[in-house]
């Protein structure tokens, strides 16, 4: 199986092994990665997930073979009747692969849509282009290799990057680093992304994946409902006016000061010993 779903503790590591195709995606595997997400989403147990890649590449999107030609022949089709319809031929649906990038409220099977409140780290081991850096929008933490480079490629095959990155870039990187993005359409090497504010941290690839679950270890070391509603918070509260924000802020920090994992916390912190989630 293309995509790999491994859980130590209270860590999931997802992982793209499909180097035959430098971890592109077809409709199939963009199913599989979603399938990851629901499963993470649905675990109280996972914490903390992290992305990555086989070899010297993460991901560079979509399969330019398969899934571009079947979008293109089926763009009528899937326009009239939504990403949730069922692809002729496969079992998942153009809905998958919006989940597959953790697009917000891409629709789900069941009638409701999809968001993830969890953190999600992206351990950039390599290449990582068009829909693979399309997905790291979505991620929270980004530690890149420095032999690793970008590139939002769609423009340079006349494809239109709808993955979410020209809404993103704009929203988390200044004006100018976003169109040079979009509109130049080139390669950006790993510092230039960490200078661009695209991601957190550059090392090593040697190093990445242990730098990454370094990170998710310090992440399962807080409480779990607080980590989620601060997250949930602050993607919320972003397209919200500052009054909205601030009483979403506060229903939500309302809600952690009355869990059982509050009360734990504090118990903890006086007893001098380290907390036992319960994760309520």
């Amino acid at each position: 199986m293309p995509i790999h779903y491994e859980k130590q503790g209270h860590i999931v590591t997802i992982t793209i092994d499909r180097p035959e195709a430098r971890n592109a995606l077809d409709l199939e595997h963009f199913g599989q990665l979603a399938d990851c997400w629901l499963r993470y989403r649905d675990d109280d147990d996972a914490y903390v997930a992290i992305l990555t890649g086989v070899g010297d590449v993460y991901c560079v999107g979509a399969d330019l073979k398969k899934f571009i030609p079947m979008v293109t022949s089926n763009v009528e089709r899937l326009a009239a009747q939504g990403a949730s319809e069922q692809v002729e031929g496969s079992k998942y649906t153009m809905a998958h692969a919006l989940v597959a990038v953790l697009r917000d409220g891409a629709p789900l099977p069941d009638g409701t849509e999809f968001t993830l409140y969890k953190p999600v780290i992206a351990a950039i081991n390599g290449v990582c282009a068009a829909g693979g850096l399309e997905m790291l929008w979505n991620t929270d933490l980004r530690i890149m290799a420095e032999e690793a480079w970008l590139q939002l490629a769609e423009p340079r095959r006349g494809l239109f990057p709808g993955g979410g990155s020209t809404v993103h870039s704009v929203r988390q990187l200044s004006w100018c680093h976003a169109m040079e993005l979009l509109l130049l359409a080139d390669r950006v090497s790993a510092w230039r992304a960490w200078e661009m504010g695209l991601v957190n941290m550059v090392v090593p690839r040697s190093e990445v994946i242990a730098k990454a679950k370094e990170w998710a270890e310090t992440i399962c070391l807080n409480g779990p409902l607080a980590i989620r509603a601060v997250k949930e918070s602050a993607k919320r509260s972003t397209f919200l006016d500052l009054k909205s924000a601030l009483n979403l802020e506060l229903e939500l920090s309302a809600r952690v000061f009355m869990s059982e994992d509050a009360r734990e916390g504090v118990a903890a912190f006086r007893e001098k010993r380290p907390p036992r989630w319960a994760g309520r």
